[in-house]
């Protein structure tokens, strides 16, 4: 074929074959052949279609989209002639241990860091502040490498971003991620040296690094704001929150209170006696208790709205983080959401996206079939898990986290994952695909531990994802194949065949190089080949065995085969160790 065939991302295998101008049986054997079972209408995805057609010796690629607008969520909104004056939405950001948390501790005046596992933000944390009679929203994304994911989703949903760097430690990975993230999502920067009450700060270093990251302070001729603080004795705290409030007086952040309410879900659960239950950030908009919200698939009659510090509210406005139960279904992180009129209108709205959804970007062929498929080809190893978390968020990065960990030679498979107590279902699913069960933040009932310990299922519980992270790289290491050392010792050259049999020759030797020690391999080498390799059985000094021999000795040597050798003088024998290494990744 001389021309690359253009195709969408999800098209059926009959579509696929009129594209490639082949018989539908022909694409369909393919698939069967690489272990997908597909009938001619079913769908694929683009990277099965570009797998399956590279068999064939043909080319695909995937069809080009007119690009969409690089707006964000926040710079959506059009205030209206009504619009009012409402909170800033402030991310907090920065290097995993660098303060960000604490930082918020004292602003709010709590204990923030130690209901934290391993002190680490383990997922966005929404909740407002008063300061001088407004209101500031703040959300504390996780600093933890793992925690990509959510940083930017973090972003995205600010109008303005603090990043938090510790003067004693400087301009880190995570610190230069949330610069790219605040940048991305087009929002202000405010830096907060923090940690300036300890010995080794240096806020003019920090200010240095920012500079090679092309930030530059305003001491410097810069427009970015940098101040000095410190969580452990609150000194500048004050004079950060005046300052996020005067940037939101220049950027003249408003919003409409009077239009039906819409948002963004920042994170979702699933809470025993409660169901699914979402935290929402109000963009426009006042949402009202019994109000019915659309969100991605799902719809809920607000059953419960409350303060993100678990007091029960009748209404929110905008910029401001509910908790919201009712829904039918657990909410996806990062899904808008808007107000219907009834429930009625509400199901056949969800409706309506979950059908959009299906058409646009799922194959009928599951990405298990397709890893598989590859890994099958490449012959690679899979590491099969399953993963259950506390929340919508959490499962997005423990997922993005593992899937970063695939080498060329072992992979982390995710068999299935979802949100919730590890359940009957997980335990049958992990022995029939010989997988690991992951439990994030979530409990395991006595009764499924019984049925894992029954079925010899592992059940691995975790709330630090960089141990389960430790744990994965692990179980993974241990399907490497393992680094052979070879050792040469010492070679010796035969000066004489004394007896040859079926599996041993006995000959004997000057050691012209190094020294022989048993126990040892050895090869047996003649005009530069390799003829053979053999067991070393013994050697002898005389009449006297020995169990080594220096170099300049003679010495004689029982050598043990599989296959006949037939030694002749002046052949070499190179005797060697050989050891199995674990490699770790």
């Amino acid at each position: 074929m001389s021309s690359i065939i253009e195709i969408d991302n999800i098209i059926t295998v009959g579509d696929l074959a009129d594209k490639l101008m082949l018989p539908v049986t022909k694409l369909i054997a393919e698939l069967m052949k690489n272990g997908v079972m597909a009938t001619v209408n079913e769908r694929i995805d683009f990277d099965t279609a570009q797998i399956i057609v590279g068999e064939l010796d043909l080319d695909v690629e995937l069809k080009k989209k007119d690009t969409e607008s690089s707006t964000t969520p926040r710079q959506r909104i059009i205030a209206s002639e009504k619009a009012t004056p409402r909170p800033p939405v402030v991310a907090v950001m920065g290097h995993v241990d660098h303060g960000k948390t604490s930082l918020l501790d004292a602003i709010r005046g709590s204990e923030l860091t130690k209901a934290e596992a391993g002190g680490i933000t383990q997922h966005i944390a929404a909740y407002q502040v008063e300061h001088n009679g407004r209101f500031i929203t703040l959300l504390d994304t996780p600093g933890h490498e793992a925690f990509a994911a959510l940083r930017e989703h973090g972003a995205q949903l600010t109008d303005l971003v603090i990043i938090v760097v510790a003067a004693d430690d400087g301009v880190k990975p995570q610190t230069i991620e949330a610069i790219r993230f605040a940048r991305k999502a087009n929002v202000r920067i405010i830096v907060a040296i923090n940690k300036m009450d300890k010995e080794g700060a240096d806020s003019n270093q920090v200010k240095q690094q920012l500079a090679e990251q092309k930030l530059l302070v305003e001491e410097w001729g810069g427009d970015i704001v940098a101040l000095e603080v410190s969580a452990k004795t609150k000194k500048g705290v004050n004079e950060l929150l005046d300052m996020i409030l005067l940037v939101a007086d220049v950027e003249d952040l408003r919003a409409d209170n009077n239009v039906p309410a819409k948002g963004l879900i920042i994170e979702s659960h699933m809470e025993r006696g409660r169901g699914p239950v979402a935290v929402a950030l109000i963009e426009e908009g006042t949402l009202h208790s019994g109000d019915y919200v659309v969100t991605g698939a799902t719809y809920a009659k607000i059953r419960n709205l409350e303060s993100t510090n678990g007091k029960t509210i009748r209404d929110a406005g905008p910029s401001t983080p509910v908790v919201i139960t009712g829904f039918k279904s657990l909410p996806e992180f990062g899904d808008e959401f808007i107000i219907s009129v009834d429930e009625k209108t509400a199901r056949q709205e969800a409706k309506t996206i979950d059908i959009g959804r299906k058409s646009e970007g799922r194959s009928d062929i599951g990405n298990s079939e397709l890893i598989r498929m590859i890994n099958r080809h490449n012959q690679v190893s899979e590491f099969n898990v399953i993963i259950k978390t506390d929340v919508q968020g959490s499962l997005t990065s423990v997922v993005d986290s593992l899937r970063t960990l695939d080498t060329e030679e072992v992979v982390v498979r995710v068999v299935a994952s979802g949100v919730g107590p590890v359940n009957e279902n997980d335990v049958h699913l992990a022995r029939s695909s010989s997988a690991i069960i992951y439990g994030f933040n979530v409990p395991v009932p006595p009764n499924i531990k019984q049925l894992a310990v029954r079925d010899r299922i592992r059940i691995r519980m975790y709330k630090v994802i960089y141990e389960l992270i430790d744990d994965t790289k692990d179980e993974m290491s241990k399907l490497l194949v393992p680094e052979i050392i070879e050792t040469v010792m010492g070679q010796l050259v035969v000066k004489g065949v004394f007896k040859t049999t079926k599996t041993e020759v006995i000959c004997g030797g000057e050691v012209t190089k190094g020294k022989l020690v048993m126990p040892a391999l050895a090869r047996v080498i003649r005009d530069k080949q390799e003829l053979a390799e053999v067991e070393v059985t013994n050697l002898k000094r005389g009449t006297q065995d020995t169990k080594e021999v220096f170099e300049g000795e003679m010495c004689g040597m029982s050598l043990k085969y599989s296959s006949r050798v037939d030694l002749v003088i002046g052949d070499r024998v190179e005797l060697f160790t050989r050891e199995t290494k674990e490699r770790k990744l």
